[in-house]
């Protein structure tokens, strides 16, 4: 007798895999985006299998889907590599994320309530404490992450899925830049300063504020990996 699988839901095995290709994209996406895989490399998939313990299938999926996303480059004939950097790929990161990010903030503190109150200033506690350790790369991952976080948990209450899909893509973008070129710099105090303001301004839903800091936040921050850049093309 044939088993039924009821609409919308899928086989074990087929969970199995998806849960496997998912771990698989969030293993390769920090590789990518903490400079492990460095920008342009080839990416040989028979050396991930080997490393990661897995089969080509799902792994193929992973790769798929991270150059759907612009992390890795697919190019018939010639395998896969990791996407390269560039000003001019920076400077539309920026542009896109200063236009884009404000919007869903905008939309955010329109339908805020305390429970996003708590998420935001818990964030920024947490990465205010981190901005005063120094213990080398561990530092600078959970800076990074704390980071991403807070800037995800400010437009969390955004009720545009589709906008923040595209603002946490250009975030990763824009985290990519920072952690080649700037992993060994100090945090900038003017920084520190920028997130507690922004989050005073989304507290007292004051969203022009907010918004304006934001987009300055972000344009600000870029100005130091444009100086990195332009010193790596020198040399």
């Amino acid at each position: 007798m044939t088993r039924q699988i009821p609409i919308g839901s899928e086989p074990a095995p087929e969970r199995g895999r998806a849960t496997l290709a998912t771990s698989l994209v969030e293993r390769l996406r920090q590789e990518v985006l903490s400079g492990e895989l460095l920008p342009g490399q080839r990416i040989r998939l028979e050396e991930l299998r080997d490393r990661y313990g897995v089969s080509l299938s799902p792994l193929r999926e992973a790769v798929s889907r991270l150059g759907s996303e612009g992390l890795l480059l697919i190019e018939d004939q010639r395998g896969v590599r990791v996407a390269p950097v560039s000003a001019e790929n920076l400077a539309e990161v920026v542009e896109l994320r200063a236009d884009l990010e404000p919007k869903a903030l905008r939309d955010s503190i329109l339908h805020a309530d305390e429970e996003w109150e708590v998420r935001i200033t818990g964030t920024l506690m947490q990465l205010s404490r981190q901005e005063k350790t120094d213990n080398g790369q561990q530092r600078v991952e959970r800076w990074e992450r704390l980071h991403r976080q807070l800037h995800m948990s400010l437009i969390s209450a955004c009720r545009m899925p589709l906008l923040l899909q595209f603002c946490s893509m250009l975030n990763d973008r824009g985290d990519r830049y920072r952690r080649l070129f700037l992993a060994n710099r100090t945090v900038d105090q003017r920084v520190v300063l920028e997130h507690h303001q922004l989050v005073e301004a989304c507290l007292e839903r004051d969203a022009d504020k907010a918004c304006g800091l934001l987009r300055a936040h972000i344009e600000g921050a870029a100005v130091y990996v444009y100086e990195a850049l332009a010193r790596q093309d020198h040399d």
